[in-house]
This record gives structure tokens, sequence and C-alpha cells, in this order.
């Protein structure tokens, strides 16, 4: 049997892993000289006090590789298969984390994938990926339906400030500064797993304006889109965004969540994401 491996940048409440029975493991963050695990340890609105209060940003580190060891070895012992599907590589180290870990084990019953995205979209595949190999679907058949989706990702995401992805080194100085001076509200993508900016408006209505109209047209007539919406605190702006998507689309609703703070550490509170899959080819 195939057992899905997830952490908490997938933005799945661990509640709802843990029903599931997928395997997780947290990101670190850092307040000055106290670390935090973010799934028991630190809530997002525990970490959204702290940050409010904080002189300096917190930091995050990716689950140390010891956290997959205990994992690893049960689910080898059960002679079952371990997936492990890691945000991308561009983002987050726990790729590497999961990889020195499965070193210890040799063993061909280990597969770790860059899914080359995170948030939203690691949340879908995660779950598509659980519900497939609850399907009795081979490894190398999953494999190949995960990387299909990594291929056709589609996030954006809205920042009203720049700062935090700067002092997290998600982008170059002079693209913050630039932001800065000419108050450009950007909208910014994933592109091969690192962060690239789409477009430069400015105003957040008109950002919102245009977030909506490329989903529409992503997501139209298009039943493998799995749209999801994602914010940090910023649920006046997700609803905003939301239900204009509703009516456009014609959805009775659209999965929202909440991102978590290994996220929101480097894209800010202000974060609002949408995520969602393009056309198969």
């Amino acid at each position: 049997m195939i057992k899905i491996i997830a952490d908490t940048t997938c933005s799945i409440p661990v509640e709802k892993l843990k029903a599931l029975g997928v395997d997780f493991v947290p990101q670190i963050i850092t307040f000055g000289d106290v670390s935090y695990r973010d799934d028991y340890e630190l809530s997002t609105s525990a970490f959204l006090e702290k940050l409010s209060v904080a002189k300096n940003l917190p930091g995050t580190a990716a689950p140390p590789p010891a956290l997959y060891n205990p994992i690893y070895e049960r689910i080898l012992n059960d002679g079952d298969i371990a997936l492990v599907l890691a945000p991308s590589t561009k983002l987050s180290g726990t790729f590497r984390s999961a990889t020195v870990a499965a070193d210890e084990y040799n063993s061909d019953r280990i597969h770790i994938i860059d899914t080359k995205t995170i948030a939203g979209n690691l949340g879908t595949i995660v779950l598509k990926a659980k519900v497939w190999a609850d399907q009795g679907i081979s490894i190398s058949e999953l494999i190949e339906r995960i990387e299909d989706l990594s291929a056709r990702d589609q996030t954006y995401f809205l920042v009203p400030t720049m700062e935090y992805l700067h002092k997290g080194g998600r982008i170059g100085g002079a693209a913050k500064l630039i932001g800065t001076l000419l108050q450009i509200v950007p909208i910014l993508t994933l592109r091969d797993g690192g962060i690239e900016v789409y477009d430069k408006v400015r105003s957040l209505k008109q950002a919102t304006s245009n977030l909506v109209e490329l989903n529409t047209s992503i997501c139209e007539n298009n039943p493998e889109a799995y749209l999801t919406i994602g914010q940090g605190d910023s649920q006046v702006l997700l609803d905003k965004i939301s239900n204009q998507l509703q009516d456009r689309l014609e959805l009775a609703e659209i999965p929202s969540y909440i991102a978590p703070p290994s996220i929101i550490v480097h894209a800010g509170p202000g974060l609002v994401a949408t995520s969602c899959f393009s056309r198969p080819s």
C-alpha cells in the first residue's frame, strides 16, 4: 500500500490530515531563540499575534530529517511504500530533509517528489494522491499523475507589500525597491517552482479584478481546475475574490484555507492566493 507523507506547507489542517491517514511533518518557526513547530505548537492565529509585536521578522526552517525517520520506519516495517510530496525546492528545504532521512534506509520503497508548488495546489495534490493511492494504483502511475498536476500548476497571489518576500530572500532587492517607490501592487506567480512577477498594477482594486479575470479564464469549462483560495489574515479580500469567482464560474462554493505560519512569514499577513490547474493537454 502507498502511504502519503505531507508537511504543513500544504495548508491542510493537521486534524484533517490525521483523519485521512496522511502522515505529515511540521515546518519550524523561530522567534529569536525560541523555535516552534507549526502543527500543534503554533497555530496561525497565535503566530499572527506574535508577529504583530515582534521587533524582528521570525525565521523558518525545514523539518529536520529526524522527523521523517519514525514515519519511514513504520511504513517500511509494514511492507508499504512511502511517498513524500514536498513543496518546491526553490521555496523550502523540505525535499532535502526528506531525502537526507531516506538515505539512511537505502530503500526503493521511499519516493520523494518535488511538486514545484506550495499551499493550495500542494494541498490538492496531497488530497488527490491519497484518493488515488487508496484506489490501489501502482506507484509509477501515481507519480505520473502527480507530475502531470505539478506541470499544470497555476498559483497566483497578491501581497500588499513585498517587504516580507524581500526580507525572506524570496525576491531581489531591486524588485522590492521598485514596487515600493512606484506603489505598484504585483500579482505574483510560481514558474517552475520559483516566485516571479506575473503582472504589476497601480491599485489593489485593479489587481483583484485582474486576478478574478485570470482565474476565470483558467477555470471556466475546466473540470480539473480544482480551484482553491487562501489567505494569511485577509478575510475581507478573500471573500471579495471568492464571491466574484463563484458568480463568474457558477460555483456553489470555492474551498478556502488559512495559510500556515511558514508561508505567512515570507508572504506577509496580507497574502491572498488562488491556486488551480490548467486544462490537461
